[in-house]
């Protein structure tokens, strides 16, 4: 008769404990620092290290909450789902990659957007959720973000987009690449009939698809600290150039020496930046400068 010890049940000390994982699941190891973070505390600083200012990825709607003024956001295209154009399939189909992403961040896609107020100013808002599925931007995503910046350009108001992206979603193929020009002919649009200015903030990681297009296209493009940004992979630079890439090479600080972005703006000041910007972009008086 065969033993069948190896299926029952062990000794009840050596049971996962509920409570145990329910502590662990209250602290985390600061990449930046190794520091040891309490997390209720680090949802308290925006998800900002206190000991070395890491700035810690942030869902889409965390994003947006951190901005726009309270209430004034209405979420866009929530209708919109993706689906299975191509019939793809790796180790699991494209479909089953869907459910997962979105059982597990509660969102339909990797992207959010909507009109919402700033300081009080109108505009177009969206952020990418790097927690679904990489935020990499397939047809929907690609489509969201399009009819954001029609919506800014049909409200005659300026739009923002907080990208946090592994580019282009190979799940989808060409569809997937065809966003990259759809996105930039919506922005075109936006400047030339609108004449409106478009703000890109890029978070870490901004890369690929996403990189190459509407997120390096911004009238003005600012970047969170230590964030990565660029469109190939490092190893992947290094391979087909044949050199050693700088040290720092594709972060916030790098691009900011040589040009690639505008500013670095911290996450708890990014906020009151971004509405001086739009200020000033848009020839509004700022209401803290002193009258003369």
């Amino acid at each position: 008769m065969a033993d069948t010890r190896w299926f029952e049940q062990g000794p009840k000390d050596l049971q996962p404990n509920p409570k145990k994982r329910e502590s662990k699941d209250l602290w985390v190891r600061c990449p930046g620092c190794t520091e040891v973070l309490y997390k209720p505390a680090l949802a308290e600083r925006d998800a900002v290290c206190l000991h070395c200012g890491h700035h810690f990825r942030l869902g889409a709607r965390d994003r947006l909450a951190l901005l726009v003024d309270p209430g004034s956001f209405t979420e866009a295209d929530a209708d919109l789902a993706p689906s299975d154009a191509l019939g793809f399939v790796d180790s699991k189909s494209y479909p089953k990659r869907i459910e997962i992403a979105q059982k597990k961040t509660g969102e339909v896609d990797a992207f959010i957007s909507g009109p919402a107020k700033l300081h009080g100013i109108d505009l177009e808002i969206g952020a990418f959720n790097f927690f679904f599925m990489g935020g990499s931007m397939g047809s929907v995503v690609g489509e969201r973000i399009t009819r954001l910046f029609e919506r800014a350009c049909e409200r005659k108001v300026p739009a923002i987009v907080i990208s946090s992206s592994g580019g282009a979603r190979m799940q989808e193929g060409i569809l997937s690449l065809m966003q990259m020009a759809k996105t930039c002919a919506a922005l075109a649009r936006l400047r030339d009939e609108a004449k409106m200015p478009y703000i890109s903030v890029l978070a870490d990681p901004t890369t690929g698809g996403v990189a190459a297009s509407f997120a390096m296209l911004g009238d003005v493009i600012v970047a969170e600290p230590k964030a990565l940004i660029g469109f190939a992979g490092a190893r992947v630079i290094e391979q087909t150039i044949g050199e050693v890439l700088p040290e720092g090479f594709q972060t916030s600080e790098y691009l900011l020496d040589h040009g690639m972005i505008d500013r670095i703006i911290p996450r708890d000041a990014l906020r009151d930046e971004l509405a001086h910007t739009l200020r000033w972009l848009l020839g509004q008086p700022n209401p803290s400068a002193p009258v003369e």
